[in-house]
């Protein structure tokens, strides 16, 4: 058992090792969140200790007060790397103010955007990072227990994560009493049954609970009424695992990365027409050219660059003359997309947009729960056009048809599924018309 902080080092000084860092990282990425992906086993808790692992949950318990924790999360500026952007600073604090014996902390594992896998190698690779950025916000928000939802298809990170557990509970550093600081905090692991609608807040609660992952309407937030009606902190994996090294280094530290209003750094999934697949970390701010053409070696088999698609089925795709758009929250936004969980997907000019905007909305349709009207029939009719477009049978009529119902979706759907599904559509037809008149027959 670990009761003290000195204990601590003392534990981490007999656990020393030499970690060599791994080859290969572009001199533009920066590793916060990733910093001991592929350099510690992630089955040994003596090594991530060894990397100075909990070092900063002992540190809060030890010298920190509850408010002081929210502080310095609020001074880094991270917003939460789920999609949404909240300040999460914020979020915990108004967890904090409410007053309630219970309280409880999940971390988000539903990673469900295709061609995503941000999430699940920190999961894998790093599982006591994510356990300790929980335990950290527990001990902000007065909360004592937490769960992790974890989508079943990931079979190695729930294996690690339940080991994680095991070994950060028999060494007092989860369970009660952490360190004789008066304060508990447990975590149990919830599997999810791959329904990309479960990413959302509330249905994500309305899961846990062993409801249908039916979104509900809010207010009330999580906040205020979460899981069991109880408050509530929700953040996804990234989210937890930057917190620790919050905590390490400051928050003044954090907010010196990235853009005054994205700040710190951001995990991307790579993927489709590019040379150099895989996970990258970079500072926000950083351009989409760089990301391309420094970081990803440019376009595969040296073809034509023509659109990225970022966000997930909830994003957009964002054009050649666009490459030199800053990633952050708000350059993304005006562009017509998002910045979802940190999906990219490079796009060559051998490739039809409608085909892509229609390949995302029957994902979105598939995924759709049913339960309001303009996303479950909606995603569905707006699926049927785009197949005219394809077939080159639409009319001047379902191209107007098409854009009004992209309008409909978007603002009268009930959750986020619904209220962002269409933006793959506005946005190749903001900068790829011409491919959906060429889908126009003659009339």
């Amino acid at each position: 058992m670990i009761t003290s902080i000195q204990e601590l080092r003392d534990f981490a000084q007999k656990n020393e090792r030499d970690f060599s860092v791994p080859k290969g990282i572009h001199p533009k990425e920066k590793r916060v969140v990733l910093e001991n992906i592929g350099v510690i086993n992630p089955d040994s808790i003596e090594e991530y200790i060894a990397r100075g692992g909990y070092m900063s949950l002992f540190k809060v318990l030890d010298e920190m007060t509850p408010s002081e924790v929210i502080e310095e999360v609020k001074i880094s500026g991270l917003r939460g790397r789920g999609g949404g952007g909240y300040p999460t600073g914020l979020k915990w604090e108004s967890v904090s103010k409410v007053q309630s014996e219970q309280k409880y902390i999940i971390c988000n594992g539903d990673e469900g955007d295709p061609g995503a896998f941000m999430d699940r190698a920190v999961m894998e690779g790093d599982p006591h990072r994510v356990l300790e950025g929980m335990t950290i916000a527990g001990y902000a928000c007065d909360a004592n227990k937490g769960y992790i939802y974890v989508r079943s298809e990931y079979p190695m990170a729930v294996e690690k994560l339940t080991r994680a557990i095991k070994q950060a509970s028999k060494l007092g550093i989860l369970g009660e009493n952490i360190a004789h600081s008066g304060f508990s905090f447990s975590v149990e692991i919830r599997l999810g049954a791959g329904a990309f609608v479960c990413g959302e807040a509330t249905a994500l609660v309305a899961s846990i609970e062993g409801g249908r992952g039916h979104p509900r309407q809010k207010p009330p937030h999580l906040s205020d009424h979460g899981l069991w009606g109880e408050p509530t902190v929700l953040n996804n994996v990234e989210t937890f695992a930057n917190i620790a090294a919050i905590i390490k280094n400051g928050g003044a530290w954090f907010k010196n990365i990235g853009t005054e209003t994205s700040s710190g750094t951001k995990v991307f999934a790579l993927t489709g027409h590019i040379k150099n697949t895989g996970l990258i970390e970079v500072p926000m701010g950083t351009t989409l050219r760089e990301i391309i053409f420094d970081i990803g070696g440019g376009v595969e088999n040296d073809k034509k660059f023509k659109a990225i698609q970022s966000g997930g089925p909830s994003g957009g795709c964002i054009p050649e003359h666009l490459l030199d758009l800053q990633v952050d929250y708000e350059s993304l936004k005006s562009a017509g997309s998002i910045m979802g969980s940190g999906g990219l997907i490079v796009i060559d000019n051998s490739s039809n947009m409608v085909e892509i905007a229609r390949f995302f909305m029957d994902f979105c349709a598939s995924e759709s729960c049913g339960k309001c009207t303009p996303c479950r029939v909606g995603t569905t009719e707006l699926t049927r056009l785009l197949d005219k477009f394809i077939a080159k049978n639409a009319t001047k009529k379902d191209f107007e048809l098409l854009k009004e119902m992209c309008e409909v979706v978007k603002s009268t759907s009930l959750c986020g599924l619904g209220q962002t599904a269409p933006n793959p559509v506005l946005s190749t037809i903001k900068y790829f018309e011409d491919e959906y008149l060429a889908g126009i027959k003659d009339e």
